[in-house]
């Protein structure tokens, strides 16, 4: 049986769980036949990781909630091109915006967004090696 991850609504980590549980005792499972909404939603997910700028935002947010003007600067652009690109990213659920005072600060919407983010790295960085 293949293994079932949890997958939580926050930003709690959420561990390893071998009965694929979810709060509520909601069991998750991956269907045979995938619905066109579900494919529509990876392929946007997909689209937007296809982006250096955004990946490496992402990337930044893996430990740490950061500003636009902390997100710029390690993505090496404007705080409006940063901007637009969170925005980009919160209408796909990639990430969130809480208001601190008079500025907004940006997280990962959950583990699973970091898992995907890092399992994608981990691949490329393995294409990378066995070009070497």
């Amino acid at each position: 049986m293949p293994e079932r991850r949890r997958l939580t609504p926050d930003r709690r980590p959420a561990g390893p769980s071998p009965a694929g549980s979810r709060a509520g005792g909601e069991e998750l499972s991956h269907p045979e036949q995938l619905t066109a909404e579900q494919v529509a939603a990876a392929v946007t997910s997909f689209s937007l990781l296809a982006d250096p700028t955004r990946v490496r935002m992402l990337w930044a947010l893996r430990d740490a909630d950061r500003d636009v003007s902390s997100l710029s600067e390690v993505a090496g652009c404007r705080q409006t091109v940063a901007s637009q690109h969170l925005s980009k990213l919160r209408l796909a659920g990639l990430v969130h915006a809480q208001r601190e005072g008079r500025r907004m600060v940006y997280s990962l919407t959950g583990d699973h967004v970091r898992a995907l983010l890092t399992e994608a790295l981990f691949h490329a960085h393995h294409q990378i090696q066995g070009r070497a």
